[in-house]
């Protein structure tokens, strides 16, 4: 066993800003939201933000594209303002579970749509509390899947790493800024939560970081940053934007606990074979 911590594979809504192919943000600070579906690929979302009921309709994407220079990812359709679809409905839904669980609905041709709600945008090391994002997503089949595993870094300091893929295909973008942030459809940060830290009790904000190409790696390690001490807790939650229009995902599990040297050589050994063919200053193991 590489790790105290298993890897999961749950959903739970995460979105970057300025993503439009990715489960879609629909609304801010939204309340009472209602979803309804029909048999041609549409859905109608009713919900009250700002002390108005405000209504969009959603069509033309399902599921993602695996990573693809110049091809641009699934991304809806969105019409603001209309009120009702045709033969809409909501069949009972019999997916898979679903974290931050607003409304979902099995349609007509089997597929599944879902609302979620959650804070997405937090201060870094140490923050609680952000705005509530309302996002849609629509999809058939199996979920993304994040794995995430934990050891140590030099040792001393708590250290993830692990993949994302989604059907067996490496999730990735193929343009990033210097700090890490995706500037194509396909690129992904994952949302890092801490909790019971030194920055307090409960869950807290401890960073994101990018998905790595060619692999979909990724890896971030709990260091102390300038006056700030290291975020390191009892339990770590990772939160990552689906890729095109799936739901997004989460894996939570324990931190690594005292260092054993034993464990560590097993991880770095299989970190060498996660890491293999990755590009730039990526992940390896420490």
């Amino acid at each position: 066993m590489l790790t105290r911590a298993c890897a999961l594979a749950l959903v739970l809504t995460a979105v970057l800003a300025g993503d439009a192919a990715a489960s879609e943000l629909i609304g801010r600070d939204a309340r009472h939201a209602d979803l309804e579906v029909n048999g041609a690929g549409e859905a109608h979302v009713a919900w009250s933000e700002d002390g108005a009921t405000r209504h969009v309709v959603a069509r033309g994407a399902v599921n993602a594209r695996p990573p693809q220079p110049g091809l641009p990812q699934v991304s809806f359709r969105l019409r603001y303002g209309a009120r009702a679809i045709a033969g809409a409905g909501c069949g009972r839904y019999d997916g898979p579970p679903l974290a931050w669980l607003v409304a979902a609905c099995r349609a007509p041709d089997g597929s599944y749509w879902a609302l979620q709600r959650w804070a997405r945008l937090k201060p870094n090391y140490g923050g609680r509390r952000g705005g509530w994002e309302l996002r849609l997503s629509h999809w058939s089949g199996p979920l993304p899947r994040l794995q995430l595993w934990t050891d140590w870094a030099y040792r001393r300091f708590d250290h993830l790493y692990g993949r994302y893929t989604y059907r067996g295909e490496p999730v990735h973008g193929f343009r990033v800024t210097p700090q890490g942030s995706p500037l194509d459809d396909y690129g992904r940060n994952v949302f890092l939560d801490t909790r019971d830290s030194r920055y307090g009790a409960g869950w807290r904000r401890e960073n994101s970081f990018l998905v790595q190409r060619p692999n979909g790696v990724v890896c971030y390690g709990f260091y102390p940053h300038g006056s700030r001490p290291s975020g390191a807790g009892t339990q770590y939650r990772a939160t990552v934007i689906g890729p095109g229009v799936t739901p997004d995902v989460v894996w939570e599990g324990a931190a690594p606990g005292r260092f054993e040297a034993g464990r560590e050589r097993q991880a770095n050994a299989h970190q060498r074979r996660l890491f293999a063919g990755r590009t730039g200053n990526g992940c390896r193991p420490l």
